[in-house]
């Protein structure tokens, strides 16, 4: 598709250039005072995420980083009164007259009875279901997605693949995830198909202050989606800064700046991943190119009163370009083995190009906020191939004695041809209003919002399949014949063809309202969340629809957690409630690209048990999380994924569900820096209600096969249907674990080390067919071992930070599966040929901030 996402690119390239010229104009405006705040706890470590009430004006507040920190602007002297909270903590209030520009506080916390809510400034509802995540580490977490998501290693996710931002919950698929940026939902592009031409993803790692992760039980607050929720905040600065970062795989610059009452916040980033996309199997000549720029601007039109304006602008392209050569792969084992070579000709190209805009009115007071966001997203896609192949399979000499060894005989030989024409105009308009109130000892949050979705997509794609120089499916042969008459009918039928074109209007109205206290007992407090939720959703499958399909569902949703005042603290909650997602397009999106409009909303009960415990070892500080989890699902619209794609059945006729256990533990394996690992066992089945199969037995009760017995043997005289039941889901991994380590020089801890490490087991797979109940077997387990080494610079200068890096990506060299190609021969016998992902690579990165 060529049509330009203009307006909204427009838009958001001029946002980010006004940020940028206006970051480089002198420090002018009102003049300011700084309060830096670090607050800690009764041992001296710091407390991330804490909250900062200035109580004069609401609006100045803030929550503390990864090390406890915050900066605090004033407009003049004060006095000033700041109170610092903390869940499990009791609250802590001083005045300052700032009689100097700069001044520094520590607030020491103690546990206690208070649980203050951060709900009014900063939308942390300490909440037990949300996990704190480290924004700190994305610059320096060794992998070659550099994207937001590598820092979903503290959280129990898995990942299937190190080049795609995708990833899986409890079971869900990513489509199930809700990803906010500054109150926003954002996505994914919709055409994508492999993790190559993916590219960044929204979110700028160095633009982010606060992120939070739950991966299930969420509040009302939050979306309607089945698996888990991603809220990311962007950076307000509060002085000028400039980041630049440089590697072998791109480069970016972030800027910050403040000029009076206006704060910026501006990025671009430059991503080019041909270095790592050549130690696939498929060789050729690979060209990608991803480029991004945001800015984030906040102004306070009234002097840091209690308005605030807020402006968000994205513009975000990712080009794919690839000519495929070669391309060799073994399979098999030691004793049997095989080779898969295959020379290709043509090219594949892939293009997305987003537009992001968005505006944000805020009145804050010391009881109250009302905030106002409305915002447009436009996505341009388009993907393009046409891919000749020939290939040979041959079995391997495995005898080292031979002189034919790791040579092979040919055994079969084929060809391929595949098309694609398609694209997809995408337009996302949302208007919301959501407000809090401190009512007593009551936090009350609500919310409506309203959404319109446009889609115009083609979708035009076609296999063939040439085996041994016959078409496959091969016709029926005329040979023999003598008349015309007689001869069967040979009518080529293309074993894959997709053709449609969709033109699609949704709209959604959404509404939430939630309550939070805390009851003191004699024991500790009990903090409960109590809330729902309502949607309505309506669909119209093309301009001259007669009428709309038209879903209203809601749910409530609730958590409570047992804070005592014990020490070390133990904590335990339990969460609950109904989630409903109702369709977007993609799940609308049928096997055959067509769009059917009587889908309905997928429906998910989630109960949710889990326990908090911080406690010491050997002087150090630790945390340890547990969670036990079920989810109850139903009317579920099935899925297939191919690489990264996920291709639905767009029909509500499966139910199923997913259960399992989470461990987490963080602290201080080595003094003074912080570790996270995590183990989770999972298991999620479903049944597809409309499906079954058959089997066929002859006279002596022996199973017939058709097409591969013949003669006297394969005459049928018994049918039995046979009905799956439970087959296990897509993103049945059924044991993960993750790691991410840091380390440093006692006695020089310029020089630094993280490895990072994944295990996945394997998940399912089946032969090409449309039949859900094949997949049943399952691809090699997903093992990565990533590791970075770095050494700071300018570490004694105030005003200056750095760093350079050397990363080894996938340091012992594993061949992990991300897929398989089927390949098959004239008499339809198919070999699963696994599609492996990238190889070793080392990489320098320098990072310098100023």
């Amino acid at each position: 598709m060529t049509r330009p996402c203009s307006a909204v690119f427009v838009v958001g390239a001029w946002m980010f250039l006004f940020g940028i010229a206006l970051g480089q104009t002198p420090d002018g405006g009102l003049p300011t005072f700084s309060l830096e705040v670090r607050v800690i706890d009764g041992s001296g470590q710091p407390l991330p995420g804490a909250t900062l009430i200035v109580k004069e004006q609401l609006n100045l507040s803030g929550s503390a980083d990864a090390d406890g920190k915050l900066t605090l602007v004033f407009p003049n002297e004060g006095p000033w009164t700041v109170t610092a909270s903390f869940v499990g903590y009791n609250d802590q209030s001083k005045s300052f007259q700032l009689d100097s520009p700069v001044r520094s506080h520590v607030f020491r916390l103690r546990p206690g009875l208070s649980l203050k809510e951060a709900e009014v400034v900063g939308d942390k509802s300490g909440d037990g279901t949300l996990q704190q995540i480290d924004p700190k580490l994305a610059n320096r977490i060794p992998t070659p997605r550099g994207t937001i998501e590598d820092l979903l290693m503290q959280a129990p996710v898995n990942f299937t693949s190190e080049l795609s931002s995708a990833y899986n919950v409890r079971g869900g698929s990513f489509d199930e995830n809700l990803i906010y940026v500054n109150d926003i939902e954002v996505y994914r592009p919709f055409l994508v198909r492999s993790g190559q031409q993916e590219g960044l993803s929204f979110a700028n790692p160095d633009m982010v202050q606060n992120i939070v992760f739950s991966a299930g039980g969420f509040e009302a607050k939050y979306g309607d989606k089945l698996s888990s929720v991603l809220d990311i905040q962007y950076r307000q600065p509060t002085q000028t800064a400039t980041r630049v970062t440089a590697s072998a795989l791109g480069a970016q610059v972030q800027h910050d700046h403040v000029v009076g009452p206006v704060r910026i916040n501006a990025g671009m980033r430059y991503r080019n991943n041909r270095y790592v996309l050549s130690t696939l199997d498929e060789r050729g000549e690979y060209a990608p190119t991803y480029l991004d720029g945001q800015c984030y601007l906040t102004w306070d039109p009234d002097g840091y009163g209690p308005w605030e304006i807020q402006a968000l602008g994205v513009y975000n392209r990712n080009d794919f370009v690839f000519f495929p050569e070669t391309r060799e792969t073994n399979i098999g084992t030691i004793n049997q083995a095989a080779r898969l070579t295959v020379y290709y000709d043509g090219q594949e190209q892939s293009g997305y190009e987003t537009g992001f805009g968005a505006l944000a009115l805020q009145h804050a007071t010391e009881t109250s906020r009302i905030r106002w966001i409305t915002s447009w997203m436009q996505t341009a896609e388009r993907e393009s191939f046409d891919v000749l192949g020939q290939y040979f399979l041959s079995e391997l000499e495995r005898d080292p004695g031979t002189d034919t060894f790791d040579e092979g005989e040919t055994f079969g030989v084929g060809g391929f041809l595949q098309h694609g024409r398609n694209s997809l105009w995408a337009r996302v308009a949302g208007s919301a209003l959501k407000g809090t109130w401190l009512v007593e000892d009551h936090v009350v949050n609500w919310g409506v919002k309203h959404r319109v979705e446009w889609f115009e997509d083609r979708v035009d794609e076609w296999n063939v399949i040439d085996s041994a120089g016959f078409f496959a499916p091969h016709p029926a042969d005329n040979l023999g014949y003598l008349g015309p008459g007689g001869r069967p009918d040979q009518t080529l039928v293309l074993p894959y063809q997709i053709q449609a074109y969709n033109d699609v209007q949704a709209q959604r109205t959404t509404a939430f309202v939630q309550d939070t206290w805390t009851a003191r007992l004699d024991q500790g407090d009990l903090v409960i969340h109590a809330g729902a939720r309502m949607h309505r959703w309506s669909v119209l499958p093309d301009p001259w629809a007669a009428s709309r399909n038209t879903q209203w569902v809601w749910g409530p949703r609730a958590h409570a957690t047992f804070i005592p005042t014990t020490t070390p603290l133990t904590s335990w909650r339990l969460a609950g409630g109904w989630y409903h997602q109702p369709p977007f397009y993609r799940e609308m999106r049928g096997l055959d690209g067509v769009v059917r409009d009587n889908v309905i909303p997928q429906r998910a009960i989630h109960a949710v048990a889990g326990v908090d415990h911080e406690f010491e070892s050997k002087g150090r500080p630790f945390k340890l999380v547990g969670e036990l989890y079920y989810k109850d699902l139903d009317r579920l619209i099935p899925y297939e994924i191919e690489n990264v794609r996920q291709r639905y059945y767009a029909t509500n006729n499966s139910r199923g569900y997913a259960t399992g256990l989470d461990v987490m533990l963080n602290g201080e394996f080595i003094p003074g820096v912080q570790s996270w690992l995590r183990a989770s066992v999972l298991k999620t089945e479903e049944d597809l209600l409309d499906d079954s199969y058959e089997e066929y037995y002859n006279a002596q009760g022996l199973q017939v096969i058709p097409g591969y017995h013949s003669g006297p043997f394969a005459q049928i005289t018994d049918t039995v249907t046979l009905y799956p039941g439970m087959i296990p889901r897509p993103a049945d991994q059924r044991f993960s674990f993750s790691l991410l380590f840091q380390d440093e020089m006692p006695r020089n801890p310029d020089y630094k080390v993280l490895l990072s490490l994944f295990y996945g087991s394997g998940l399912p797979y089946g032969p090409p067919s449309e039949n859900r109940y094949d997949d049943v077997l399952r691809t090699p387990a997903y093992r990565r071992v990533d590791v970075g080494f770095s050494r700071v610079m300018f570490g004694d200068d105030a005003g200056k930070d750095g760093a350079i890096s050397l990363e080894v990506f996938n340091i012992l060299g594993i061949n992990n599966t991300i897929n398989h190609n089927w390949i098959q021969d004239v008499n339809g016998r198919f070999y699963a040929v696994p599609n492996f992902l990238t190889g070793r690579r080392i990489n320098v990165k320098i990072t310098l901030q100023i």
